[in-house]
Formats: structure tokens, sequence, C-alpha cells
């Protein structure tokens, strides 16, 4: 049965490295010795090595040992025996070009749909949806598919922002962005704000935290989903 974490964001403003889902990762892992992180997203740019630190020293807080995936010599090998996964955010372009150049793309989602518990966030929450069309990133380099994990039948929009009225930047929206998306494409896509995540377990997918997301689908206007709503009908 498959148990997801599917987190907009790694950290709240003010808040340490994963922090605010402490109460639930210690229910999610709560079988969990070992985790294999997958830090090829590098935020900033820092290495395989300082994220894998980065995510070491926060999950030891729940005495969970933590691996870098660029540790083992067979990544694929790696994947098949985890207790658990984290993939962290960071690029979403580099994560989608790293999980093929080492083919593990589908390697993840077999575990997964067989058990494995997945923590994302982020990208490795973006990756998460049926593809990583509306990651917020620069193509810094160029994969050889937008398809990822599909454990959800919408793509995601991590660290998804509402307009500010009272704000001068004449740039773009994150709705303008979703809206010229579904000119060419027609999946939902859901908004997600800080804070927010969704709990998928089994069939079951649920808004968690406190606050709404938005939910846009081609040639409709958008909505906002309360917390605590089912997510496993969208289509």
């Amino acid at each position: 049965m498959r148990k997801l974490i599917i987190a907009s964001t790694s950290t709240l403003h003010g808040g340490d490295y994963l922090d605010y889902l402490f109460p639930t990762l210690k229910e999610h892992f709560k079988n969990v010795k070992t985790l294999l992180f997958i830090p090829y997203a590098r935020p900033g740019g820092i290495s395989h090595d300082e994220y894998t630190k980065i995510a070491a020293k926060a999950l030891q807080k729940l005495n969970i040992t933590v691996k870098g995936i660029h540790e083992f010599e067979n990544s694929i090998e790696a994947v098949k025996n985890a207790e658990a996964i984290f993939t962290g955010g960071g690029n979403t372009f580099l994560l989608v070009t790293e999980l093929y150049r080492n083919n593990i793309l589908d390697r993840i989602e077999e575990v997964i749909n067989k058990g494995t518990p997945y923590l994302g966030t982020s990208a490795g929450s973006n990756i998460c949806g049926l593809t990583m069309g509306t990651t917020n990133d620069m193509p810094i380099i160029y994969p050889p598919s937008f398809r990822t994990l599909g454990f959800v039948s919408f793509n995601i929009n991590p660290h998804y922002l509402d307009p500010d009225k009272n704000s001068k930047h004449m740039g773009e929206t994150r709705e303008t962005r979703i809206n010229e998306f579904h000119k060419f494409n027609p999946q939902p896509v859901l908004g997600l704000r800080e804070g927010s995540w969704l709990a998928v377990d089994g069939d079951s997918i649920v808004l968690k935290g406190g606050l709404t997301a938005r939910l846009f689908r081609q040639n409709n206007n958008p909505i906002e989903l309360e917390p605590d709503s089912e997510l496993n009908n969208i289509k």
C-alpha cells in the first residue's frame, strides 16, 4: 500500500529543516531505522554530501539514519533495498535529469507502489505529479522527458503564491503561468501553498496543513480546496 508525504516545502519561514512536519513524519516513518536520501536537486548548487548532511541532521531527531543515494555503487539496488525514500527540493530539471541518467525513476515508482514510505519536498514533490511541467525552476539542464512518477492524477505546483494586490511587481503571477500551461496540457494542477502537504495512503489522497490549496482545471475557473479534502478523484 502506497504511503507518501508530498510537501510544498522543507522549511517554513523562521523554522528549522522539516521541523513543521515532524509530528507527521514520526508516524509516517515509525518503523524506519535507515532512510535513502536523494540529493540530486542540489538547492543553490550545494554538493550531494552537503545536502545529505542537512537531511541527516534533521532526521536524527527521529532516530533515523540517513544515507545519500550517491554513496552507493549501485543506485538501482539502493532504491530496491531502501526502508524509506526522501527526495529533497532544489532544481526539478536537474533532479529529473539525474533520475533518468541513473535509471531509477521507474524503480522508485515500483518500490513506492509496493509500500516503501516516501517523503518529497518541493522538487521532490513536483516529481510525484504526472509531469514536471509546472515546476517553478529555471531549465538549467534538459531531462530526457518531463514525465515523472505519477503518484497523483494531476500536476503539482509547490510554493504556490497568491497575487499580492499591494505589490508593484508587473511580471506573471503563478496563476498566469498555470493558465499558460493549460493552453497546451490537459491535466489538472494543484497549487500547494507553503506549510501544506498531501498525505497519500493507498488510493486516498488528503490535503493536510492549515491552508487551502488552489486547483486549476483546463477551461475552468480555479477553486479552493479545504484542508482534509480528498483529492483522489481529481481528473
